[in-house]
């Protein structure tokens, strides 16, 4: 009897055995790099399709509040004609109008429905202080705290932006939506991102020429895909997200439509997207219990990127942060490292 197979889980895995993707970095100097840079970006690029057409941001501060040794706002701007992207910015009540400050994005994971909320400290349920708890996941706040104007933009499909009524595959949904009009959640996000870097570089307090960005999980996804793209950002933190698509894609399904773009792995493992970010630093979060993405499929997209670095003769600015914990964000690295970077 022939040998047949009924379930897809396999026939992927099966069909993407010795998967080599054929923009995956290969070199070893910096000659190699930087022509498989040049094309990898313009792939990438492509795959990502066309971004929205740009409109004024209409910045609106809604509230600017002192609590504690922070400023907290609420700001609201336009990034398309039929998209508008509320945040919360942090700032130390100290810092000067003086455009001399270092600015970093701090982009959220799942749920959805929580959204940038927790990334910002605020704790508005029993989910909200069990997550922040549980991941360190505040780091919007400790970063505000350490000197840093942090803006926690809300994605697409998350917390404010979700209005699906409590559908749990929100990010798939919007795919499928995206899909059928050649428009795909991550390609805006990275859009409404770089709009947020327009609106920083309009505030009275940021240096544009230092702004970083951070993010766990999904804020992760966001961090290396976005990071790669858009070098007004100087300097990122991707914590527990560059591992290869074949473990926590293919055989365990642990991603959704919004981290995810049509035929990336034809071309790219997380590796290459985060290793598009040479020459500027770069630190990767891996957490030894990390059960969300396995340390050890970090480890090899740790690997991959630091080849990447050498070739590129930058080995000097990325950095790991291998830390005895959870799907979470460290911290142990994080505040050196930007503040030696931006």
């Amino acid at each position: 009897m022939a040998n047949r197979h009924f379930g897809s889980t396999q026939y992927w895995l099966e069909r993407s055995k010795n998967w080599q993707p054929l923009l995956s970095f290969k070199g070893t100097d910096p000659i190699e790099w930087a022509a498989w840079r040049q094309e990898a970006v313009a792939r990438l690029l492509g795959l990502l399709g066309d971004f929205p057409e740009r409109v004024e941001l209409a910045a609106e501060v809604e509230y600017s509040v002192q609590g504690g040794d922070l400023i907290r706002e609420r700001v609201i701007f336009d990034t398309e004609a039929y998209a508008s992207v509320p945040c919360i910015v942090l700032r130390p009540a100290v810092m000067k109008p003086d455009r001399s400050h270092a600015a970093i994005i701090c982009c959220n994971g799942h749920p959805t429905e929580l959204g940038k909320n927790p990334v910002a400290g605020i704790r508005s349920g029993p989910e909200a202080e069990a997550t922040i708890s549980s991941m360190n996941y505040d780091y919007g706040v400790q970063m505000a705290k350490a000197g840093f104007l942090t803006i926690m933009p809300e994605l697409r499909g998350f917390g404010e932006r979700n209005d699906t009524a409590g559908r749990g595959d929100v990010c798939n949904l919007n795919y499928v939506k995206g899909s059928i009009l050649g428009a795909y959640p991550l390609t805006l996000n990275i859009w409404d991102i770089k709009c947020c870097i327009d609106y920083l570089e309009t505030r009275p307090e940021v240096d544009p020429e230092r702004i970083g960005m951070m993010g766990l999980s999904f804020g992760g996804t966001m961090t290396a895909f976005t990071t790669a793209v858009e070098p007004r950002i100087k300097a990122a933190d991707v914590s527990g997200y560059v591992n290869p698509f074949r473990g926590f894609g293919l055989e365990r399904g642990n991603f959704c439509g919004s981290q995810v773009i049509p035929e990336i792995y034809r071309y790219f493992d997380t590796h290459d997207i985060a290793g598009l970010i040479a020459p500027r630093p770069l630190l990767l979060e891996l957490g030894l219990y990390d059960d969300c993405f396995y340390f050890h499929d970090q480890y090899k997209g740790y690997e991959g990127v630091r080849s990447i670095y050498e070739a590129a003769g930058s080995s000097g600015v990325l950095e790991a942060d291998i830390f005895p914990g959870p799907h979470a964000f460290s911290g142990n690295k994080a505040f050196a490292f930007f503040k030696k970077h931006l």
